[in-house]
């Protein structure tokens, strides 16, 4: 895959540590804030007389598993001309046969030690570097040898094979295709004015199609040739295991690769400056939202001293004010945007950008980029607040402090992650116990005004560039370029009042609840469950762990839902959760609710689906009171807002507007409706249906659905002592109000077509398909149907890729689901899904059904179900330690009524499948007279012709 690299045009922007704007004058003398920062001493890291550097770090999460990276300096940005889309396209050869693994035998070899392609097996290709990532076993010898051999393949050993060059060739047009759309669309037209003058504007990753279809193998092999050498490559090696051992394999393999004698050089491309403001409004039939964006580029800094990490911390607090104003004001009906947000990080290798982006309302991009900038200026003119400050100076802490009480339990793809920017030079590495040191350090001491320095230089006058985008409509206006250059002069002109930050004093429960108790308790000790019986009728388990050091999850669930509801009154509730949860609880409103929870980790989320009503949540250990008091007053005291509400609906109903526009979602509308037989429930959300939502009465619902504890059950999973669970259960849980309902969800009668139904939806002005072919009917539902069923998917998926992406370059992936389910009816979904060219539906849906009688016929070989096999086992056995993977397993066996030992023998089920189990699923399941098939084509007369 190859890395999305257009930025984010919403206000969920990530702000990197280091490289941020300067600040005023820093509490540090000067010889300290320019040292660099240190090395995590952990780091065993190297270079070889070839060049090549590698970086080994040892880390026991997950247990037994090592993540490997072969980092390579060179992305699309060094193609030469007659190369567009190469890099990427080396990339994928290093799947396609290598020196010790021939054609498909990597992913082969990999899928037979437990590994998943895609998951623990991918890469990608940016403008900059293309990385390669390996995730393998650690628990056995030959394992980690082999895995570091497979980095070294990659590095020197590609083979390119002329058939393979030619069938992955159609698998890396099949990507292109599939990425083609109204977003790729304006982002084409969007990039050469972003990157203005740069070589980066012609150097899209992915590349053209033109060069994709006709160029020469040797091209391909010359980018190899030039740029994977070892003086622009690394090994990452992260994970259970002795770093020595590790180097020492590295040394073996790569040490007798040779040095280039006369290298090409490795240019580093800049984005230049230019003093005007570019423009660049974009109209595209199928776009469904109109955006505005300013960017201000700025050659990239150094970011690995200590000072270039203390002006970090002051550029992410102001970020952070910053957007809380941007969220405060799109909780107002008269705001112009629907989400809006601003940002600061890298553009490219050489260029970093600060960013302020909207989503902006139909006709009203001009009133949206006027918003932005008027909060900047307001953020310049006058400064943030102190009560601003200290919410983001708390909050920031805070995480700090988490990341530092869970560094034993970082991921080991995290710190590999983090590795690679370091050997790309684009990051430091100092450990995490240095950086939350050199954090704790700064943070506090962080004023007003450096922040409020930063605020004023946030924005610079030069190499700016606004970039917009609309849907075509000859109905709704779209700004003009003029139109938005005049804003500056607009809001430079205007006065501007200063902020008033507001806190509510209200506590967030003025009387805590009188406890109630758990009056039983059973233990399963297999699995370390406890269940506890409320005196209200409830249900709590709870699992305590060591996964994590700072992570309780919780759900909690109770049947009935919406079903409940007629259908006379269904459409006035029918967001009745959406409504609530936006409303704030108890006494505070949800701005004053989320100032409430400054440097608090803990959440609640309600919903209401058709046949079960729901809270899921997560906090810390050391905000578990805050978190119990969150899910109480989820019972007690919903409320509602309706100028909060109203602001949502706008928005909502901006997005829905355009919604026929978009072809996937007028195809996922019509299997909606089609596999629901037109069931009104199952129509999609319009502006009208948007009306009809009543607040009083979708409160109404809410209070009902949740009036009733005795039917719930409560889990949670995670760092906590069952002793100290329990008062909090007693007081939080078992006082809430019970009625005694017994409930079960009503069978509002949705079924499935029978027999073979086929649809055509001709949508998209681009020459690219969808195909979706679903398989449903009546299943019992047990734990042998469900393991079937998995195997089944499994063993398809597998078979489905080989055939489709491998054998015939038809698609760029194949996607397989399989369900089975209890509620409201015992029934089977099985659905397979893949993107073409719209002249292959016909030949690969036929491949399809030609794979699934093979799977009919003789069920699975031993190679693939020992892949099926050894891939189920190694991922339950990192699943194991993971507290997901028990709430939700918990969850599941407790509704099920099935003992919930039986989580431990997930494997040993998958084990005992064998091929006679595959073949009767299939024919059972797959069946050659009931299925819906769904095909999205373009429109016939279609062309596409996004308008600058």
């Amino acid at each position: 895959m190859y890395r999305s690299l257009v930025l984010p045009l919403a206000a969920a922007i990530l702000v990197p540590l280091t490289g941020a704007l300067p600040a005023q004058e820093p509490t540090l003398p000067d010889t300290a804030l320019h040292a660099a920062l240190p090395i995590d001493p952990a780091l065993l890291h190297g270079k070889l007389d070839n060049g090549m550097r590698y970086f080994i770090l040892r880390n026991g999460r997950p247990e037994s598993r090592a993540e490997l990276r072969l980092v390579v300096d060179a992305g699309s940005v060094l193609e030469d001309d007659d190369q567009l889309g190469l890099a990427h396209f080396v990339e994928h050869m290093a799947f396609n046969g290598t020196r010790n693994f021939p054609k498909n035998e990597l992913v082969h070899f990999l899928e037979s030690i437990g590994m998943r392609f895609g998951a623990d097996l991918n890469a990608y290709t940016s403008f900059d570097e293309t990385v390669f990532m390996l995730t393998v076993p650690t628990d056995t010898a030959r394992l980690l040898p082999r895995g570091i051999e497979i980095l070294a393949d990659w590095a020197v050993g590609l083979t390119f094979d002329s058939a393979e060059i030619e069938r992955e060739r159609g698998v890396v047009i099949e990507e292109w295709r599939s990425g083609r759309g109204a977003g790729r669309r304006i982002r084409d037209q969007q990039f050469p004015v972003i990157f203005h003058d740069s070589r980066y504007a012609s150097r899209l990753p992915i590349g053209e199609r033109g060069t994709l279809e006709g160029f020469a193998p040797q091209e391909l092999k010359r980018f190899y040739r030039d740029w994977y050498r070892p003086d622009l490559m690394s090994v990452v090696a992260v994970g259970d295991f002795d770093p020595r051992e590790v180097e020492s394999l590295i040394r073996k393999a790569f040490e007798p690769i040779p040095a280039v004698g006369t290298p090409r050089t490795r240019e580093q491309f800049p984005v230049p400056p230019h003093d005007s403001t570019l423009i660049t409004v974009v109209t595209d039939p199928e776009a469904t939202s109109s955006s505005v964006a300013l960017y201000v580029k700025r050659p990239a800094r150094e970011d690995t001293s200590v000072g270039s990490m203390r002006r970090g911390l002051v550029e992410r607090m102001m970020i952070s004010m910053l957007n809380e104003r941007f969220q405060k004001l799109g909780l107002s009906p008269d705001a112009p945007f629907a989400s809006a947000g601003a940002g600061q990080g890298a553009l490219v290798r050489s260029s970093e950008v600060s960013l302020l982006s909207a989503v902006a309302k139909p006709g009203r991009m001009s009133e949206s980029l006027e918003a932005l900038l008027t909060e900047a200026e307001r953020a310049r003119r006058h400064g943030f607040t102190g009560g601003e400050l200290e919410r983001a100076r708390t909050n920031l802490l805070r995480g700090y402090e988490r990341t530092y009480q869970e560094r034993d339990k970082i991921p080991s793809a995290a710190h590999a992650s983090a590795l690679v920017q370091y050997a790309l030079g684009e990051d430091a590495a100092p450990g995490i116990a240095a950086e939350y040191a050199l954090a704790t350090q700064f943070i506090p001491s962080i004023t007003l005004d450096e922040v409020n320095g930063v605020a004023r230089e946030f924005l610079a006058a030069t190499s700016r560039v606004i970039a917009a985008s609309a849907p075509r409509s000859d109905s709704i206006p779209v700004a003009t370029a003029d139109e938005l250059r005049e804003v500056f002069q607009l809001v430079q002109r205007r006065e501007i009042a200063a902020y008033v930050d507001s806190v509510s004093d209200a506590p967030l429960i003025a009387e805590l609840p009188a406890p109630g108790r758990i009056v039983e308790t059973r233990m399963v000790d297999t699995v370390g469950v406890q269940v506890w019986t409320l005196s209200n009728g409830a249900k709590v388990l709870i699992k305590s762990t060591d996964f994590q050091d700072d992570q309780v999850l919780f759900s909690a669930y109770s049947p009935g839902g919406n079903s409940l509801v007629p259908e006379s009154a269904y459409r006035r509730v029918a967001l009745a959760d959406y409504v609530v949860s936006t409303g704030g609880l108890g006494a505070l409103s949800l701005l004053d609710l989320r100032k409430k929870l400054t440097g608090k980790v803990a959440s609640v989320s309600p919903s209401i689906s058709a046949y079960e009503e729901r809270l899921n949540g997560s906090g810390s250990p050391k905000d578990l009171e805050t978190l119990f008091q969150l899910i109480h007053l989820h019972f007690t005291a919903p409320r509602t807002d309706s100028v909060v509400f109203e602001a949502l609906k706008q928005n909502i109903t901006a997005t829905l507007a355009s919604r026929d526009k978009n072809p996937n979602a007028v195809f996922s509308d019509t299997i909606s409706v089609t596999m629901s037989r037109n069931h009104p429930r199952a129509f999609p959300l319009t502006p009208a249906r948007l009306d009809s939502v009543d607040v009083r009465a979708s409160l109404e619902l809410y209070r009902d659905r949740f009036a009733d504890a005795s039917d719930f059950t409560f889990i949670f999973v995670g760092t906590f002592a069952p002793d100290t669970l329990r008062p909090l259960v007693e007081r939080y849980l078992a006082s809430l109000p019970s009625i005694n309902r017994v409930e079960v969800g009503r069978d509002l009668g949705i079924r499935p077509p029978q027999g073979v139904v086929e649809k055509t939806v001709r949508r998209g002005v681009e020459q690219k398909s969808r195909t979706v072919l679903s398989f449903t009917g009546p299943a019992t539902y047990s734990a042998e149907n469900r393991v079937a069923m998995s195997a089944l998917d499994a063993v398809l998926d597998i078979e489905l890729r080989d055939r489709l992406r491998e054998a015939l370059g038809g698609t760029y992936g194949v996607s397989v689901s399989a369900s089975v389910s209890r509620v409201p009816w015992e029934r089977y979904d099985f659905t397979i899904s893949f993107d073409s060219d719209p002249a292959r539906v016909e030949e690969l849906t036929r491949a399809v059904f030609d794979q699934i009688d093979s799977v009919r016929t003789r069920g699975a070989s031993d190679d693939i179900l020992a892949r099926v096999h050894e891939i189920a086992r190694r991922d339950h056995e990192t699943r194991l330690r993971q507290n997901g993977f028990w709430l939700g397993q918990l969850g599941a066996r407790q509704r099920d009524g099935e003992p919930l030992e039986s989580i431990l023998t997930i494997p040993d089920r998958i084990a005992a499948v064998g091929s006679s189990t595959i073949r009767e699923a299939a024919q059972r399941y797959l069946r050659s007279d009931n299925y819906a098939r769904f095909t999205l084509l373009p429109e016939e007369d279609a062309t596409a012709s996004p308008t600058p």
